[in-house]
């Protein structure tokens, strides 16, 4: 889990299947050390791992990648530059234990990341 650790929510709204949400990345988490030494960027699986949650969250849910059928890295985000993030997800439940959805991640008014995919959906104990 990344969340509180390697980014924090600032806010977050739910209307109609859509999740809105701001981000604030951790420019001095230590997986930049590695990615990269003098020029962090935010790793892709990051970014992905953070819709994930964030949809999780919102939902409810535990979530699980079942197919990721579009991942596009626009734009590289640099946290040093880019503290905060804004992120948008529209989901629809196709089933008890499928959702669907799709995302993106925009600095400034930039796409960065944008993803379709489904994941498999179950309740939180």
């Amino acid at each position: 889990m990344l969340k509180d650790d390697f980014y924090t929510v600032t806010s977050i709204n739910m209307e109609s299947n859509v999740i809105a949400a701001t981000l604030t990345i951790n420019g001095t988490h230590k997986i930049f050390e590695g990615h990269f030494p003098g020029k962090p960027v935010v790793p892709g699986v990051c970014m992905m791992q953070m819709v994930k949650e964030i949809a999780a969250m919102a939902l409810g849910r535990d979530l699980q990648l079942i197919k990721a059928d579009e991942l596009k890295f626009l734009q590289v985000i640099d946290p040093l530059e880019n503290k905060e993030i804004k992120m948008q997800v529209q989901y629809n439940e196709v089933s008890e234990q499928v959702v669907n959805v799709s995302a993106s991640l925009v600095k400034e008014s930039l796409a960065c990341f944008k993803f379709k995919g489904s994941f498999h959906a179950r309740h939180q104990q």
